[in-house]
């Protein structure tokens, strides 16, 4: 029965295996090739030595440093920092109150 039932219904049969098949045929592939697998490495190690470096750069050289404390020098002139200025803080505005006359009603 179910031989006839899988006959009479072949061309549907075979787009549900067409369409199963398309979907299965990534998730089954491994990263075969020997480039995409080299990729995956690296990524894998840039995330450990990330880790690793908490949060910082990751294998710095002195000029990369010198050059990023440069720039960060630059920002901080253009946007209203120098020493002793916290640039992570929300700044704080002090607006005083505009002196209003009084309104004489005697005149």
């Amino acid at each position: 029965m179910l031989v006839s039932h899988l006959c009479a219904n072949g061309k549907q049969v075979h787009v549900i295996l067409r369409r199963n098949i398309g979907v299965c045929a990534p998730v089954l592939q491994k990263a075969t090739d020997p480039i995409q697998q080299l990729f995956v490495d690296k990524v894998r190690e840039y995330a450990k030595k990330s880790s690793a470096a908490g949060g910082k750069l990751v294998e710095p050289t002195p000029e990369i440093e010198r050059e990023l404390a440069t720039e960060l020098e630059k920002v901080a002139k253009q946007y209203g920092g120098g020493e002793g200025v916290d640039m992570t803080q929300f700044p704080a505005f002090k607006f005083k109150e505009p002196e209003v006359d009084p309104i004489n009603l005697e005149k």
